[in-house]
C-alpha cells in the first residue's frame, strides 16, 4: 500500500491533498482526496475513487459528482515502430477524446489529440536532443496557433520553458524528482500581452510513502 501527500502553494489560494494506492494483483485500487474532504468534516467533497490497470485502463469515479470517466490505452506496432492508442471517455460532459503517439525512434515522436464533434484537434512533434534536451512544437487546430516548449534535465532537476501564442502566455517551470525528498515543481506565468507582466507563482510538492 502506498500513500502520496500533495501540497498546492499559489498566489491567489494554497491547497492541499492526499491519494492511498493499493495493489490488488495486475490492478491499482485508488482513492484520490482534496483538502475539501476534511476541511469541514470528513465529507466526500473532492473524493476520487479509481481502479487502473497500468497501461491498459483507468476508471475514475467523481464521487460529489456522480461522475464516470473512462480511459483505455493500448501499443500496437507499425513496421515495427510503436504506436500508442488512448481513448477517454467524461459520462457528465458528454466527452469523447482519442489520442494517438507514434515512436519513429527513441529521440522522435508525433502525437495527436482530438476531441470527437469538436474543432478541438492537437498536433505534436517532440525531438530529443542527446538525451536529456526535449524540444516540442504543438499545433492547435481549435485555436489556429502554435504552441512551443524546451525542456532540459540534469540530474534530478528539469527545466522547461513554455510559450503560448494564442494567448502570449509564457511559463517557466523548475522541478525535481527525487527517491528520499519527494518531487516538487514551481513554476512561474506571465501574460507578455498584459502591462504590468505580473508572474503568477504556483509552488507543487509531493512525498511518496509505504504503508
Amino acid at each position: 500500500m502506498k500513500a502520496s501527500l500533495k501540497g498546492r502553494y499559489a498566489n491567489e489560494k494554497n491547497t492541499a491533498g492526499a491519494t492511498l494506492v493499493v495493489n490488488a494483483g495486475d490492478v491499482k485500487l485508488r482513492a484520490s482526496m482534496s483538502d475539501a474532504t476534511f476541511v469541514d468534516g470528513p465529507s466526500l467533497n473532492g473524493l476520487t475513487l479509481a481502479v487502473e490497470k497500468p497501461g491498459f485502463f483507468i476508471v475514475d469515479y467523481d464521487v460529489p459528482k456522480k461522475d464516470f470517466r473512462f480511459q483505455f490505452m493500448n501499443t500496437v506496432r507499425v513496421a515495427e515502430m510503436p504506436l500508442k492508442l488512448t481513448y477517454s471517455h467524461s459520462r457528465g460532459d458528454n466527452r469523447t477524446a482519442v489520442e494517438g503517439a507514434f515512436m519513429f525512434d527513441s529521440a522522435n515522436t508525433v502525437s495527436a489529440n482530438y476531441v470527437l464533434g469538436t474543432r478541438n484537434c492537437k498536433l505534436k512533434y517532440s525531438y530529443v536532443h542527446g538525451g536529456d534536451t526535449t524540444f516540442e512544437q504543438c499545433y492547435d487546430w481549435g485555436k489556429m496557433a502554435w504552441d512551443f516548449a524546451i525542456s532540459r534535465r540534469v540530474y534530478d532537476d528539469v527545466f522547461k520553458a513554455t510559450y503560448q501564442t494564442s494567448n502570449s502566455d509564457l511559463a517557466l517551470e523548475w522541478s525535481r524528482n527525487s527517491k528520499f525528498n519527494g518531487t516538487f515543481k514551481i513554476s512561474a506565468y506571465m501574460n507578455l500581452a498584459e502591462e504590468s507582466k505580473n508572474p503568477k507563482i504556483i509552488a507543487e510538492s509531493s512525498w511518496d510513502l509505504e504503508i
